[in-house]
């Protein structure tokens, strides 16, 4: 039986499979239970082209005393920062990798800040 570990990186293969077919930038995003990761990964995927996580000082700074990176409000933060990078670095459109994990709270947070940023995916 698989942990559900495997089981989210076995859900993650297809997505990305696919999205390397269509030779596309893509946002892939990372969620732990403390943080909240986002990066624009090239084509070819072997550049990070921008990132954005709940773990860099500014971030935490701006997240407060509380300093909880592992809420839907830091995610969304995060979705907004990283669309302001991937703009800065030229970047209009992406594939919205969520690696394996459901298109839910936090997950759909950072994606919809993203949009809302001028992100098109």
């Amino acid at each position: 039986m698989l942990t559900k570990k495997e089981q989210r990186l076995r859900r993650s293969r297809q997505t990305r499979i696919r999205i390397a077919q269509q030779g596309v930038v893509r946002l892939t995003v990372n969620r732990t239970n403390l943080h909240i990761y986002a990066s624009v990964i090239s084509e070819d995927g072997t550049r990070v082209l921008a990132s954005a996580s709940t773990a860099e000082a500014e971030v935490r700074k701006e997240l407060g005393s509380s300093g909880k990176g592992g809420n839907a409000a830091a995610a969304q933060m995060i979705g907004k920062r990283i669309a302001e990078k991937a703009k800065a670095a030229g970047i209009e459109k992406v594939a919205f990798d969520r690696a394996g994990f459901a298109y839910h709270g936090r997950v759909k947070a950072l994606a919809d800040a993203a949009r809302e940023a001028g992100l098109q995916f």
